[in-house]
């Protein structure tokens, strides 16, 4: 049963992520059950939920790259720069042809500042853009930095439709980048729809939706591909192995030293005993013997009954 670990979900259109944290601490009767990313309520695909224990490890997972594909409808502009916003303008396409398209897109790739929406989450003097826009105000600009490693036509263009793949870091809005296009090409665009496909190493086609995940529960049946007990949660590090003694310097808050690690100091490092099961998360206070050696200090440690079907004793 589902009790530390990491769950895939396959999200359906019309929730918030935090409606499929609800539903999932209802679901498994767990109280601690965090995301690793949201998805607008109008997106479907990939959310990560940390479960249990594994909620430590929100924050390692949070950052972690996403792909997506989506539709972009060129000729219209809304005020949320998606489907569900009001209308702001529509313009002729003519003209617009995949060749433009495409050098259009290929402007959007590398790194660079994005400019937020102004119905977005992001928080200003603790409250947040969209709060302003609904009331309004006027919402100051606000930009990050995002870098997009691909954002390329799918298929045809065809009526005013444009299919997208999308390849970026994480907090990068495909729905600034649907309006920036449309500003580009001179005829405006609103993001139509939008399904995430990948974070990280973890893709959509090992996710369950939530209907299957209460089935499989219920019947106490596995979840498969779509649950990642705590030890094999792949992170975003290198690997340190330790020996019986070294667990138990780690269990009291106490520095081990390591060879062979490719880190510098100030990097997290995943810390696992002889079998490669999680013991703990460090980071590196120092390189000793002309880099040979690493000094490893314990910032998270997980006891036994954290590490679902660890053989230890």
């Amino acid at each position: 049963m589902a009790t530390d670990g990491l769950l895939l979900v396959d999200k359906h259109p019309g929730c918030t992520s935090h409606d499929v944290v609800q539903s999932v601490r209802r679901v498994l009767r767990q109280r601690r059950v965090g995301h690793c990313g949201t998805l607008d309520p109008d997106a479907t695909g990939l959310l990560l939920l940390t479960v249990g224990h594994a909620t430590r490890l929100t924050r390692f997972l949070i950052h972690a790259p996403k792909v997506y594909e989506g539709t972009i409808r060129l000729g219209i502009d809304t005020d949320t720069y998606d489907a569900s916003g009001k209308l702001l303008a529509e313009r002729p396409t003519a003209g617009v042809d995949e060749a433009a398209v495409d050098e259009a897109m290929r402007r959007f790739e590398g790194t660079f500042e994005q400019t937020l929406p102004a119905y977005s989450a992001r928080k200003l003097q603790g409250v947040r853009l969209y709060e302003l826009a609904r009331r309004g105000e006027e919402v100051p600009e606000i930009t990050k930095q995002v870098t997009v490693a691909e954002f390329a036509r799918l298929g045809p263009l065809a009526d005013d439709l444009l299919p997208f793949r999308l390849s970026c870091s994480s907090g990068t809005y495909a729905r600034a980048l649907a309006h920036d296009i449309g500003r580009a090409l001179g005829c405006g665009a609103h993001l139509a729809g939008l399904r995430r496909t990948a974070v990280g190493p973890f893709r959509v086609a090992d996710a369950l939706d939530l209907d299957e995940v209460a089935r499989r529960h219920e019947a106490g049946a596995t979840l498969g591909a779509a649950w990642l007990p705590l030890e094999r949660i792949p992170l975003p590090f290198p690997e340190a192995r330790v020996d019986a003694q070294q667990e138990r310097r780690l269990r009291h808050g106490q520095t081990v030293v390591v060879r062979q690690l490719d880190a510098a100091p100030g990097d997290w490092v995943r810390v696992a005993d002889g079998a490669g099961l999680l013991i703990a998360i460090g980071s590196i206070n120092e390189r000793v013997a002309a880099g040979a050696l690493a000094v490893v200090q314990p910032r998270i440690v997980f006891g036994e009954a954290d590490v679902i079907g660890s053989p230890r004793t």
